[in-house]
């Protein structure tokens, strides 16, 4: 499962790279902007007249498939999860034995070198 997600993870990257890609291909509705400086005369001497029609169905299509391989990647992780959960948790559970009789060792200060606040004087 863990291959599966990981090749749907790396679609997913190339779609939304070539649906950039599109968007900033496509010919802005005033015949200028960011379609025109970022190669809108390239896109409509390749595909022809209908550059438009084109790069729209190719814009639609790269959405359907970025929005479906987001669904199925949610799902797959949703599903992965459960599944690590259930046979024992996806990291592994270390046990340390706790002794009672002995108590704990570590840098602690003497009672003497711990001051005890004076009491408060009544008025």
């Amino acid at each position: 499962m863990s291959i599966f997600l990981g090749i749907c993870t790396f679609v997913l990257i190339l779609t939304s790279v070539i649906l950039i890609l599109l968007v900033l291909a496509q010919k802005a509705k005033s015949d200028g902007g960011m379609g025109a400086a970022m190669g809108g005369g390239v896109a409509e001497a390749t595909f022809g007249a209908d550059t438009g029609n084109v790069l729209s169905k190719a814009t639609i299509n790269a959405s359907i498939v970025f929005f479906v391989l987001s669904f199925a990647l949610y799902l797959g992780r949703i599903y992965e999860g459960k599944h690590a959960s259930a046979a024992g948790g996806a990291l592994p559970s270390i046990s340390v034995p706790v002794s009672a009789t002995k108590p704990l060792t570590g840098p602690t200060a003497p009672a003497s070198a711990i001051p005890t606040p004076a009491p408060l004087a009544k008025p």
